[in-house]
């Protein structure tokens, strides 16, 4: 149900991931929100309800906030700013080649509202920054009667309204506490525990609670190869590890290594900022290393799986890695993660670069893609060159020498196993998710090799 009583005007300035979601739910709380955003195409989109990315009730929410009057998209934050009590900046940061987080788009939202704001305004950052941000923002808007605070996001993709509607935690930083409570009220109907600090803090734990969950799921692929090692069985020391109530069972299943938009940029940003600071985060520095082995990994189970089956896999270390020229890998997932149609980052992705360099021909399959991304150049654009994209599961492993599962979609534990062996060159499988009942593969006539399970 919306909910606040009285609302107030904000501006959210873009309209990705964050900013939309920031929107819509903020309308959906009951305030009056105007998001802008300069892809005029996507502002035309978006004002008609149609959403172009695949998020679990945001397309709903856009309509109802639209019909309600409550939510509108306009291309000029100028033009509205002066209208607005609250201004959230929520636009890319990206990182650069040279390691350093891109600030260009941040310091141009602000350059398009700082001489339209009205005094008394509050200017708040959603947007991840480099830690110590807050006073470069202040510079730039070179406003004295406008406030400033940080309101860092913690959006997943895919459950991102929810995280939003119902948080773990609410965290605002700001130099001036009635400041930080202003931004807070805006949560008011939000039952969820409220963290008021100053602004270098809450830019800090955004990174440190991305550093931490990476460390955790680096930890994991780690023990999978340990398990692998000893002979033991990761499904069960994990379930004995997740219990213990210090450490918890969410993030502790392995994959083939974390990825997406957030955690990559994150954790080489923190590690950028500790080194600025004098202080050289090893640790952190190793999560890093062990998710690029991961990567790895996956990659090498695939030649050891298409070896066993043929004979014509050759390790050659002076390659560089494994040669699978001639072999045709049927990849399963290729976005980050299930319930989302962004390649930004995806392990999967990177997966299979290392597959196709090391001579494999790829056929793959999403759900989030379909067969046919005609209208969506920009997700064409991301997948690895030579990969052919099919309709279906089935039709992705259909001639394959090896399947390998690399997103965790529910459609590929439902799939025919049996029926897609047949389908395939050799009934080989790497489930690099651990989603899939190894019995029931091997009943179906397939070798499996997951990560850890013996």
């Amino acid at each position: 149900m919306s909910g606040a009583a009285s609302g107030h005007r904000i501006l959210v300035v873009g309209a990705g991931y964050v900013g939309l979601t920031t929107a819509t739910c903020f309308a959906h709380l009951g305030h009056d929100v105007i998001c802008a955003d300069i892809d005029r195409g996507k502002v035309a989109s978006l004002s008609a309800g149609v959403v172009p990315i695949r998020e679990n009730d945001l397309e709903r929410l856009v309509s109802e906030g639209i019909a309600q009057r409550g939510l509108r998209f306009v291309i000029s934050a100028a033009a509205v700013a002066a209208t607005c009590d609250f201004v959230f900046l929520c636009v890319p940061t990206p990182l650069r080649s040279d390691g350093e987080t891109e600030l260009s788009y941040l310091m141009s939202a602000i350059d398009s509202v700082a001489t339209n704001l009205r005094p008394g305004a509050v200017v708040v950052t959603k947007s991840t920054v480099p830690v110590g941000t807050a006073p470069k923002i202040g510079a730039a808007l070179g406003r004295t009667d406008v406030a400033l605070a940080s309101n860092p996001e913690f959006l997943r993709e895919g459950s991102a309204v929810a995280d939003f509607l119902a948080p773990d935690r609410i965290v605002i930083g700001a130099e001036n506490r009635s400041v930080a409570q202003r931004v807070a009220a805006l949560y008011d109907s939000i039952d969820a525990p409220l963290i008021l600090c100053d602004p270098t803090s809450a830019e800090t734990v955004k990174y440190a609670a991305n550093a931490f969950l990476a460390a955790k799921v680096s930890f994991v692929n780690a023990l999978a190869a340990v398990c692998e090692a000893v002979d033991a069985d990761v499904d069960a020391v994990l379930e004995g590890v997740g219990t213990d109530h210090r450490i918890g069972s969410a993030y502790l299943q392995p994959g083939p290594g974390w990825g997406g938009s957030c955690l990559p940029k994150d954790t080489r940003a923190l590690v950028g900022v500790a080194s600025d600071a004098g202080y050289v985060f090893d640790l952190l520095e190793g999560v890093i290393a062990v998710n690029e082995q991961q990567l790895d990994r996956v990659v090498a189970k695939v030649a050891c799986a298409v070896d066993e089956a043929s004979g014509i896999v050759r390790l050659e270390p002076g390659r560089g890695g494994p040669n699978l020229d001639g072999i045709t890998v049927g990849l399963l997932g290729l976005t980050f993660k299930a319930g989302t149609d962004d390649l930004r980052g995806s392990p999967a992705i990177r997966v299979a670069e290392k597959l196709r360099d090391a001579g494999a021909r790829l056929v793959g399959f999403d759900p989030a893609l379909g067969g046919n991304l005609d209208e969506r150049p920009d997700l064409e654009a991301q997948l690895p060159a030579g990969l052919t994209l099919r309709g279906s599961a089935l039709e992705a492993l259909r001639g394959a020498h090896v399947a390998v599962v690399l997103t965790e979609w529910p459609e590929f534990g439902a799939l025919d196993w049996e029926r897609a062996a047949g389908e395939m060159a050799a009934a080989r499988i790497v489930d690099a998710r651990n989603m899939l009942d190894p019995a029931k593969l091997r009943a179906a006539g397939f070798l499996y090799e997951g990560l850890g399970r013996r």
